[in-house]
């Protein structure tokens, strides 16, 4: 049975192994992406195209560059800020704050979570695809 108080929560969270981390990761798709796909929210990876919901940089829109599963934050492209040395770096957001505006589908186990959770938008496109090469 699952732990009720929310020390234990964040322990198993902070202690969990890194390839379960990327299951917390998750963002919230769009208005547009739920309906499209029946789903609230994925886990985010690099490739995805995210809008920042909280924050100074509320409003951003960008593609993911890199997920850091140790410190459950990611890094959008062009999110960065100054050093006082000079040099620029990228400012980790953490998931929860972000939301998937387009899904990066270039990875099989991707579209299979998707049709596992019963979307059929993506095997009506499979279907469509399927079509244009019989018909050349």
């Amino acid at each position: 049975m699952k732990t009720k108080k929310p020390s234990k929560q964040r322990k198993r969270m902070y202690q969990a192994p890194h390839h379960r981390r990327g299951r917390f990761m998750s963002a919230p798709l769009s208005d547009e992406l739920k309906e499209k796909y029946g789903v609230n929210s994925m886990p985010v990876r690099s490739g995805d195209t995210v809008r920042i919901m909280r924050g100074d940089r509320r409003g951003f829109e960008g593609k993911v560059t890199r997920v850091d599963r140790k410190n459950f934050r990611v890094f959008v492209d062009g999110v960065t800020r100054e050093r006082s040395d000079g040099t620029t770096i990228h400012v980790p957001i953490h998931s929860s704050k972000v939301e998937i505006i387009d899904l990066n589908l270039d990875d099989e186990w991707r579209k299979k979570i998707l049709q596992r959770r019963g979307v059929k938008v993506l095997e009506e496109e499979e279907g469509k695809e399927e079509e244009s090469k019989e018909e050349e």
